[in-house]
């Protein structure tokens, strides 16, 4: 008997802080028939599960519970938000190595179930757990897309908009690269209301030197959520936002050009890395890589991005060889 495919069935993997706040914000949102939380820990799912549900007479109509691998099978969307949490004195390459085998299992299980559905990836360090699920799975490399930076391109919308005193939706911008150290932002793809960025300066005039001024606006983007992290130990409401912006695109099947991250294969002259460049996002997962052009500083900033998570698969290969 074949797989009924519920169009707009969403399984969020994990119920912590990112899970949960994600269904909230889903919920909310509507693009979901169904809304189905896992957790290796049941009876905090079912808590999640029941305190949304106290909710329900606010949100616009949706079936939200908890659910097992089973849930898998006709899943449109599954959103990766589990994995392991830093431990003290670890260091990043045995965090990496832990989520990484977390990762493995799921991703086995999930193809066991004959998915056929959407894979997002939310779990850290993203860009290598995204190449980590497309090498597993077997699937096209479109169907398994990363988060990527289209929080950090938000985040950099909201600084230009705030120095620029315009309002955020008419603000173009994207963070491209890792999401991480090297990422950075692609000033020529930046443009409000369709003017380039260095031309609305000379009209804007707010401030005096524009190189300056965005150099240190790049950083805050780039420090934004150690920031964060400093003052209240993790981020989950913007992320949730972001996480609910890639799913409409995926059920609603909205063509949405987003800073996601997916598995390259010669685009912009890289390969067998997954790191975010503007997608073309729809039912499919990625319909389309769009290569702009880059200046060559952002050409080399974007392979010196590729170059990091290179080293670091590279070590992980090497510390996971059989003596």
């Amino acid at each position: 008997m074949d797989t009924v495919w519920e169009k707009r069935k969403v399984v969020i993997v994990g119920a912590g802080a990112v899970g949960s706040t994600f269904a909230y914000a889903l919920a909310q949102s509507g693009p979901a028939d169904q809304i189905v939380l896992i957790d290796k820990d049941r009876d905090f799912a079912e808590g999640q599960v029941l305190d949304l549900l106290h909710g329900v007479a606010y949100f616009p109509s949706v079936d939200i519970r908890v659910g097992d691998s089973s849930d898998y099978s006709d899943a449109a969307l599954i959103v990766m938000t589990a994995g392991a949490k830093q431990k003290p004195g670890e260091s990043r390459i045995d965090l990496i190595k832990r989520n990484v085998s977390i990762i493995e299992d799921l991703v086995d299980d999930i193809v066991a179930h004959d998915s056929q559905a959407v894979l997002l990836m939310l779990t850290n360090p993203v860009d290598i757990l995204t190449r980590v699920a497309h090498k597993r799975s077997g699937w096209p490399r479109t169907r398994i897309l990363s988060s990527g930076t289209v929080l950090d391109s938000a985040r950099l919308r909201y600084l230009l908009s705030r120095h620029c005193d315009v309002d955020v939706h008419n603000v173009h911008a994207y963070v491209l690269g890792e999401h991480g150290d090297s990422q950075f932002v692609a000033w020529s793809m930046t443009h409000i209301g369709g003017v380039a960025m260095e031309s609305y300066c000379n009209q804007c005039k707010k401030c005096e030197n524009w190189i300056e001024e965005r150099t240190h606006i790049e950083e805050q983007v780039r420090q934004s959520a150690y920031h964060i992290i400093d003052y209240k130990g993790a981020t989950w409401f913007a992320v949730g936002l972001a996480l609910t912006r890639i799913t409409e695109a995926v059920l609603r099947n909205r063509k949405s050009v987003l800073t996601v991250s997916v598995c390259l294969q010669g685009e912009y002259g890289i390969d067998d890395v997954a790191l975010s460049t503007p997608c073309l996002v729809s039912a499919q997962g990625v319909e389309k890589i769009i290569e702009g052009k880059l200046t060559a500083r952002e050409q080399a900033a974007l392979e010196n991005s590729a170059n990091t998570l290179r080293n670091y698969v590279a070590r992980l290969e090497e510390d996971t060889k059989t003596p």
